[in-house]
């Protein structure tokens, strides 16, 4: 069952706003949360002043981002005294546990995501009063957050998470510890799931997954690279896509399942993090340089072109600048179509924070300024040789101010574009669209 934000059944006693930090994977969890709790009664506000329960899922997978989650919670915690309870969720919650009530003690929930599927219960001990109620994760845990009641935001384009929680330990990252171990979903379920978005009128989905291309059937039916091909050959859905894939589980049958199914989209997001395999081996990523480069060789012999992007850090502790020089080297032989790049910062729990960080800061921010620079440079030939191409384009909004319609093609890319009819075109639309002119990050056309 899939529910839009329609909320008039609830109590208006009953209000909850919510805010979400961080990835795709928060924004999906975000939506089951929404469901459940409008399951429970409760009526979602659009901010935290009108809200009895206000509610943050986090992310901690940068400094920054989980900063700002406290920065948050300090500038509304004059709203305790006005009797609202505060909640934290997802990664941040799961990281620091019940350290959360000592640093803010007005925060009444502290839930990691693997168990949000009891949050019926904890609603109901925060209801009957209770100040500290915790849904800590053991990382062993067999549980995935499946819901029936999922308050999808967008009519037209649906996350499904097929797999929750990581076993890879980069070196680096805090999902393992946050997100507990690898447990994938039965493919019986997927589908299900897959065709009833497809029933509700969804045309596209995003497979989701801390690391998407690990998926294991737990009926041991289907392989992630026949999962992708059942979803694409259910009636009704245009595009399928999926996020973010690991190297080390990226395998050839992934592409061929692209060449052959075409509503599976010709974009693949394969984080390198580093072009040298010296820094590889010291963030624990599980492949050298070499292999990565195979699975780009893999990709780039499809029969149709496929976009690829891809995530970078700069400046891990013992990155030489030689190693730098490699990762430089990387861009220009893949020609990534975009880049996630960051500075690396250290996060608790990691065995990177052991590490002696001897990269000042300055020098990782003019590291991070190079590579960005190069990357613009790749992406303003890589758009420009769109123009004169023609396009679906999937409609997403409008803006009005340029008189131009929003959309996105099957590779992931902005296709802003003009159209010669009185009526601008629906969002959900497919619309074949020329491209006449490109920027580094969009293209831009009119309609055919």
């Amino acid at each position: 069952m899939t529910t839009q934000n329609n909320h008039d059944s609830a109590s208006p006693s009953k209000t909850f706003y919510l805010e979400t930090f961080g990835c795709q994977m928060n924004v999906h969890d975000s939506e089951k949360v929404i469901g459940t709790l409008v399951q429970q009664g409760y009526r979602q506000v659009e901010d935290e002043e009108a809200a009895d329960l206000i509610l943050y899922n986090t992310c901690s997978i940068r400094d920054k981002a989980e900063q700002k989650v406290f920065n948050r919670l300090n500038d509304y915690k004059k709203l305790y005294r006005q009797g609202k309870r505060f909640g934290v969720l997802g990664c941040v919650a799961q990281q620091e546990g019940e350290r959360i009530f000592e640093r803010a003690p007005f925060v009444s929930l502290v839930s990691g995501s693997a168990s949000y599927r009891r949050l019926p219960e904890m609603l109901i001990q925060i209801e009957q009063g209770a100040t500290r109620v915790t849904g800590l994760d053991d990382r062993q845990t067999e549980e995935t957050f499946e819901t029936e009641f999922t308050a999808r935001t967008n009519p037209h384009r649906g996350y499904i998470t097929i797999i929750e929680g990581c076993d890879k330990f980069c070196a680096y990252c805090v999902v393992p510890y946050t997100r507990g171990k690898e447990r994938s979903r039965t493919s019986t379920s997927v589908l299900a799931e897959a065709r009833r978005m497809a029933d509700a009128g969804y045309t596209e989905i995003q497979l989701l997954g801390q690391n998407v291309n690990s998926y294991r059937d737990s009926e041991g039916k289907l392989s992630f690279a026949e999962l992708l091909a059942a979803v694409g050959q259910i009636t009704g859905i245009r595009r399928v896509r999926f996020t973010t894939s690991h190297p080390r589980d990226f395998t050839r049958d992934i592409v061929e399942a692209i060449d052959a199914v075409p509503s599976l989209c010709d974009h693949v997001h394969l984080p390198v993090q580093s072009g040298s395999s010296h820094v590889l081996q010291m963030m624990q990523r599980e492949y050298t340089r070499e292999q990565y480069l195979e699975r780009i060789a893999w990709i780039k012999a499809a029969r149709r072109p496929i976009s690829m992007t891809t995530d970078i850090i700069v400046g891990f502790p013992g990155e030489t600048p030689e190693d730098f020089e490699q990762t430089i080297d990387l861009l220009a032989e893949v020609q990534y179509d975009g880049v996630f790049a960051f500075k690396y910062s250290p996060r608790p729990n990691t065995p990177a924070v052991t590490m002696p960080d001897s990269i000042v800061d300055e020098e990782k921010s003019a590291r991070l300024q190079i590579l960005l620079e190069r990357q613009r440079e790749i992406q303003r030939i890589n758009y420009n040789n769109h123009v004169g191409e023609i396009f679906e384009v999937m409609v997403e909004g409008q803006n009005a101010a340029r008189a131009q319609v929003i959309g996105r093609t099957s590779q992931n890319k902005t296709l802003n574009f003009t159209t010669s009819q009185p009526i601008m075109p629906a969002t959900g639309n497919y619309l074949p669209v020329r491209v006449t002119k490109s920027f580094p990050n969009s293209l831009v056309g009119e309609a055919v």
